[in-house]
Parts: C-alpha cells; sequence; structure tokens
C-alpha cells in the first residue's frame, strides 16, 4: 500500500488509479496471501478512514493465483521423519501427519487427550476454541506409549519441553525446516505440509471427502475440497481424450 500513496494523493486515487495498482500488486507478489493484506490494507482505508467504500468495491477478497498445497510423498515422510534427531519432535510430527493436526494443536495435546480405549485423540487447542475428535489408531497408540515409556512427558503435556512447559511452535517449525534441508527434500517443508500430506494421502487411500473434513475440523467442505486436485490416484484414474478406443495414434 505504501507505494500507491506515494505515487499519488489520497485525492487523486481515482477507481482507475487503484484498479492499476491492483493488477501490478497481484502481478508483482508472488504470495497470494501478501496480495490478500495489501487488498484488505486499501479497503480498510477506503471504506473506514475515508468513507469511499465504492472506490474499492472492485477489490476481492480472494486475490492472487490459488496455489495447490505442496504434498510429500510417502518416501519422503519417511527421509524426513527419520532426519529429526529429537524424539519429540520425530514422534509430534508422526502424529501430525497421522492425524492431520495444525501445529498448535499437536503443541497443546495433553497426555489425557489419547484415548487408547476408544481409539481417539481429542483436540482441544483448535480454531475457534472447537473440540473435534480424529483417528488415534493401533500403530500411532504403539508409537506414543514407546514414546512416553523412554522419554517421559512432563504432564500435562504429551509433548514437552525440557522445561516441562508445551513444545514452541517456533522451535518446532525451525527442527522440521532443518530435517528437510537434511534429508534432501527441495521442496519447503513447514509443519503445515504434513496437515496437506495426511489430507492427500488419506483421500489416496480410499476416505471419503466429508470424513477428512471432519478430521481436518474443516467448516467448508470447499476447504477440503482442493485436495481432490493433489491427490495422484485421482488424477491419474481420470481418463483423457485418447483413452477412447476410437481414436486412432
Amino acid at each position: 500500500m505504501g507505494k500507491l500513496l506515494e505515487s499519488a494523493s489520497v485525492s487523486e486515487l481515482t477507481p482507475a488509479r487503484l484498479r492499476a495498482w491492483a493488477r501490478e500488486t497481484a502481478a508483482r507478489d508472488t504470495s497470494a496471501g501478501r496480495v490478500r493484506q495489501q487488498y484488505a490494507a486499501v479497503r480498510f482505508l477506503f471504506r473506514r478512514t475515508l468513507g469511499r467504500p465504492e472506490a474499492v468495491a472492485f477489490l476481492s477478497r480472494r486475490a492472487g493465483p490459488r496455489r495447490l498445497p505442496v504434498v510429500l510423498s510417502t518416501g519422503e515422510v519417511m527421509r524426513l521423519l527419520g532426519a529429526l534427531r529429537s524424539p519429540v519432535f520425530r514422534t509430534m510430527f508422526l502424529t501430525m501427519y497421522a492425524t492431520g493436526l495444525r501445529l498448535s494443536e499437536a503443541c497443546a495435546l495433553k497426555m489425557e487427550d489419547v484415548d487408547v480405549e476408544r481409539g481417539v485423540i481429542r483436540v482441544t487447542g483448535a480454531k475457534g476454541g472447537h473440540e473435534r475428535l480424529v483417528t488415534l489408531g493401533a500403530r500411532l497408540a504403539g508409537v506414543l506409549r514407546a514414546y512416553a515409556c523412554v522419554v517421559r512427558p512432563a504432564p500435562p503435556w504429551l509433548f514437552a519441553s525440557r522445561r516441562g512447559r508445551p513444545v514452541h511452535a517456533e522451535v518446532a517449525r525451525r527442527a522440521l525446516a532443518r530435517a528437510a534441508q537434511d534429508a534432501g527434500i527441495p521442496k519447503r517443508v513447514t509443519p503445515h505440509v504434513l496437515r496437506h500430506t495426511f489430507a492427500t494421502h488419506s483421500l489416496e487411500q480410499g476416505t471419503e471427502l466429508p470424513v477428512i473434513q471432519q478430521l481436518l475440523g474443516h467448516k467448508s467442505p470447499r476447504s477440503t475440497a482442493r485436495y481432490v486436485h493433489v491427490s495422484c490416484s485421482t488424477v491419474a484414474a481420470a481418463r483423457t481424450p485418447i483413452d477412447d478406443a476410437t481414436f486412432a495414434l
């Protein structure tokens, strides 16, 4: 927004000039999130401060190109987890991949949230304060049981620091980035990539979209539907025009 105000006074910011700025911003910034932030700031300025909402009515909240989420292959997940030296981080990120938890949700997990009898994990640190249940599974239950015996995390936290506090999100991000580099994974790997990978791999293994939506805690099915576009099995199973037997090659 700074460049917009530098180029002209507020009184000179006509709808035509605003449209030109919006096009330049969308073309210049590669991050859709950054474009949305810029648009939101200009909308606020004109609607709330200047009282000219009609001037920015054209600015969409969904700005910039929609990019497909980054997804790891099964082999990359295994290499990534193998490169994590800390058993706390290794187990935490394995849990995130196995359940689709957000980083904040994994950091907030308590021992009492793991219900082995019912085969579920209760997620209490979810977005908006909502609670939900995710699948524990026999294999993850065994991993967490072994982890608790070896690491003996400080109650009540399942993934605790040496000081007995929940693992700090930024420390976890750095540990994962280092592991991705050590594992030779060229993709930009963040904790949220494990969530994308969980959803995509679950879809490829036959889990229905409504179930994945519930496990991820998505309010809208549209948020979950995007994983169809990155599912290799979904794309590979689609017929192409030349698959028709009558097509001559």
